[in-house]
């Protein structure tokens, strides 16, 4: 019987987001987009399915405990997924357990939301009204 290897960052697909946006407006792929609910809520790609990778608590970042269920309630496993955050580090966390769940086709859109918004992608307001910071930071007060 052939042994199950855990994959991991090395087993990642990343795709640029200009790839992304082909893939997403001609093939069916879904975005998926992991960032929190704030983070979505401040601006985000128009069909994007969002379910948050962590979440911002008092005692730091920690990772949503439903995050895969959650994903199996509106993504099958073999649908092809392009999984963005803010700059693509959640993303490619969340790619990892998606791949070691049974997802089949996952893509990390390398420098994530971020990068889309610098391509110009996210529409006439300036990137500095549709991005925010890239790490989460305590009040400096």
């Amino acid at each position: 019987m052939e042994e199950t290897k855990t994959k991991t960052v090395e087993n990642v697909e990343t795709v640029d987001v200009y790839t992304a946006k082909g893939l997403l407006s001609t093939t069916g792929h879904r975005y998926l987009d992991v960032r929190t609910n704030e983070e979505f809520a401040k601006s985000h790609f128009e069909e994007a399915l969002n379910i948050p990778y962590m979440f911002k608590t008092d005692e730091g970042r920690v990772i949503n405990p439903d995050f895969l269920p959650q994903v199996a309630s509106v993504c099958k496993k073999d649908e092809h997924l392009i999984v963005a955050c803010n700059s693509g580090g959640r993303a490619s966390r969340a790619c990892v357990d998606l791949l070691n769940a049974g997802y089949e086709h996952v893509a990390n859109m390398g420098g994530g939301y971020s990068a889309w918004v610098d391509a110009g992608f996210a529409g006439e307001k300036t990137p500095e009204d549709l991005k925010i910071a890239c790490k989460f930071r305590p009040n400096d007060n």
